[in-house]
C-alpha cells in the first residue's frame, strides 16, 4: 500500500491514476489515512500542472450522449448497459471529488475533509456497481460512455464557487431526482441486487449534495452574494444543463436546499 504524505498532493496523484483498481483502492486508503489524521493537510499547497483529462482507462470509449447504446430494460443486456452508465457516473464522481481537493487552495480544513469523504464514498459506489456488472458478464469499459460531467468540471476549474454551484448542486442533485425512478425500473425488471445498490447510492448522494450546499452557502456569505441570483447567473455563464423535473423535493430538502431554492425550481406537476 502506498504511503501518503500530504493530502492535496496525494489527491492530484490519485486523480492522474489510470488503472481502475489502483485508483479505487488508493482513494479508499488515502481517505482512511486522512480522516484518521495520519496525513498532513497543506491548504496553501499548489501545483503548476493542470489536469485536462483525469486518469482513466482506455475504455470506455467516450462519445456524444446521443450516440450511447440503448436497450430495453427487459433484457439482461439492457440492464447491463444501464448499470455500466451508472458505474461511469460514479467513476467520474471519484475524479470530481479528487479535483475539488487538489485544485482549490486556501479553503477551510473542513472543506477538504468533506470532499475526501465524498471521494471515498464514490469509490465505494463504483466498486459495488462494478462488481454487479461482472455478475452480468460485463466489465467496465465494455460499452461506450459520455464525458459531460468532466466537461463541466473543466469549465469551472477557475472558480471554486462556480464548481460547487454547478457540479454537486446541479449535476449530482439531478441524481437525487433520477435515482428513485431508475431504481423502480430496475426492481420491476427483477434485479433486486442493483436496486439495493441504488438505495445505498441515493442515501450517500443526499450527503454529497449537502456538502455542495454547505460550501456554496459559505462561499456566497464570504463574497456577500445572494445564493439564488448568483446560481442563475453562474448557470447562464457556464452554460450548465437546464434543470428539468420531476424533482425529488424531499431529498433536495434533506440535502440542504432552502425552501426558497426549491420554490425557484421550474414548476413541474409531478414532483415527489
Amino acid at each position: 500500500m502506498r504511503a501518503f504524505t500530504e493530502c492535496r498532493a496525494a489527491a492530484l496523484m490519485l486523480l492522474k491514476e489510470r488503472d481502475i483498481t489502483s485508483k479505487v483502492q488508493g482513494v479508499r486508503a488515502w481517505a482512511d489515512s486522512f480522516l484518521k489524521q495520519e496525513v498532513v493537510l497543506d491548504t496553501a499547497w499548489s501545483s503548476t500542472e493542470d489536469v485536462l483529462v483525469p486518469g482513466r482507462p482506455d475504455k470506455p470509449i467516450l462519445v456524444s450522449p446521443r450516440l450511447l447504446e440503448r436497450r430495453s430494460m427487459a433484457t439482461e443486456e439492457g440492464r447491463a448497459i444501464l448499470i455500466h452508465a451508472l458505474a461511469h457516473i460514479e467513476f467520474n464522481a471519484i475524479n470530481l471529488a479528487l479535483d475539488a481537493v487538489w485544485r482549490f487552495a486556501e479553503m477551510p480544513d473542513a472543506y477538504y475533509a468533506d470532499w475526501c469523504r465524498v471521494a471515498d464514498e464514490e469509490a465505494y459506489h463504483f466498486s459495488l456497481l462494478n462488481a454487479h456488472l461482472q455478475t452480468l458478464g460485463v466489465a467496465y469499459g465494455d460499452f461506450s460512455a459520455h464525458n459531460t460531467l468532466w466537461e463541466l468540471a473543466e469549465k469551472t476549474k477557475g472558480d471554486v464557487l462556480a464548481r460547487i454551484a454547478l457540479v454537486p448542486r446541479t449535476m449530482e442533485a439531478r441524481g437525487l431526482d433520477a435515482t428513485p425512478l431508475v431504481r423502480a425500473k430496475i426492481l420491476q425488471a427483477g434485479d433486486a441486487k442493483a436496486a439495493d445498490i441504488l438505495s445505498i447510492i441515493l442515501r450517500d448522494e443526499v450527503g454529497h449534495v449537502a456538502v455542495g450546499n454547505r460550501w456554496y452557502a459559505w462561499l456566497c456569505e464570504q463574497r456577500q452574494l445572494d445564493p439564488i441570483s448568483t446560481y442563475t447567473e453562474l448557470a447562464r455563464r457556464y452554460k450548465a444543463p437546464g434543470l428539468r423535473g420531476p424533482f425529488n423535493l424531499k431529498a433536495r430538502l434533506q440535502a440542504g436546499f432552502t425552501e426558497a431554492e426549491l420554490a425557484a425550481l421550474p414548476h413541474h406537476d409531478h414532483n415527489f
